[in-house]
């Protein structure tokens, strides 16, 4: 197998990745209803929304915890000594978030006839920029430039050497991009990757004056949960290999970024989604089943070992249920103490 293709050892191909989320997407379709509605199943949405403020903001630079991104957006309080810009940061970004998930499976009067519009693209950097810019504005921005406005700007260079558009040229590379994204295809092998050249071609437009990088990463998560998928959290702890592979998209080469974005996709189905959705007795991926009492590899184990009752699915991942790990754990509890 070609070596670009191949993940870092101990990882399944890339190619196994994407048949994997394909045949889980059609299974949350088919046997699962599909994504919970955010006003029927706040909870479920409440987790990956905090999750997603704190990684995305953190990617950028922002320095407060995950807890104290709980209480910011929980409570309103703004717990330790950051900068105000930093809470601001995350507070727009929640808000834009918040909108995003609402918007995406309720479309409202923003939206167009296709997945995105242009007026939600706008909206978006509104919402997660305004909150900031009312007290730390960027020291070279006109008033033309503000929260939902194209830059006036010529961008520098990327690390890379990939210069964005000048900035005449802004509009129609946006209006360009988004016949793209509402061109994308749901359920093909291929989606991985042209999701990603989509998200590349948007950072390389750049087409704001800051922001860039919070927007697309929204602008995606709309496109994503409308499609009905679950969005992708980038975790900050994945930044390095996130901006690698958005490097390498520039140069012509989506796999990685592709490839980062479906595991992505895949954390949040097995962490949030399917947890909340399958009830006790159906069967699920183990990595659906886990929690602080036991691991994925531990489950697989007892599956392999017959002692936990589980099946292998269509795409070769072992399935199980709440009910059915339960019994295996009080059954192991029980072993322990007759030892």
């Amino acid at each position: 197998m070609n070596e670009q293709t191949r993940s870092r050892r101990g990882r399944p191909p890339r190619e196994d990745v994407y048949q994997r989320l394909d045949f889980q997407i059609e299974e949350l379709w088919q046997r699962l209803g599909g994504l919970p509605d955010p006003l029927e199943a706040l909870d479920i949405w409440r987790g990956i929304w905090f999750e997603e403020a704190h990684h995305s903001t953190a990617i950028e630079g922002n320095t407060l915890v995950l807890k104290q991104v709980e209480v910011l957006l929980a409570e309103g309080r703004a717990v330790g000594d950051k900068e105000l810009r930093e809470y601001l940061e995350v507070r727009g970004y929640a808000d834009a978030a918040d909108w995003v998930y609402r918007q995406a499976i309720q479309p409202g009067a923003w939206s167009g006839d296709g997945l995105l519009s242009l007026t939600e693209l706008r909206q978006i950097h509104r919402a997660a920029m305004t909150p900031v810019w009312d007290v730390a504005p960027h020291p070279h921005a006109t008033e033309r430039e503000g929260p939902g406005n194209f830059r006036e700007h010529d961008i520098e260079p990327f690390p890379g050497g990939m210069t964005p558009p000048s900035w005449p040229l802004v509009p129609a590379e946006v209006d360009a991009w988004i016949d793209a994204a509402n061109a994308l295809e749901a359920r093909t092998l291929t989606f991985p990757e042209d999701l990603a050249r989509l998200h590349q071609q948007f950072e390389y437009t750049h087409p704001f004056l800051d922001g860039n990088g919070r927007t697309g990463r929204l602008v995606l998560n709309l496109i994503l949960v409308r499609l009905g998928y679950p969005p992708a959290i980038i975790y900050k702890r994945d930044r390095l290999s996130y901006l690698r592979a958005l490097r390498r998209a520039d140069a012509g080469d989506p796999g990685q970024l592709g490839e980062l974005l479906a595991r992505a996709i895949l954390d949040n189905l097995y962490k949030f989604i399917v947890p909340a959705v399958a009830g006790p007795a159906r069967l699920v991926p183990l990595a659906a089943l886990v929690d602080d009492r036991i691991t994925a590899d531990a489950l697989r184990v007892a599956a392999l070992r017959g002692r936990l009752q589980a099946t292998r699915g269509g795409d070769g991942q072992w399935r199980s249920s709440r009910n059915w790990v339960d019994d295996y754990l009080a059954g192991r509890w029980r072993r322990d103490l007759a030892d």
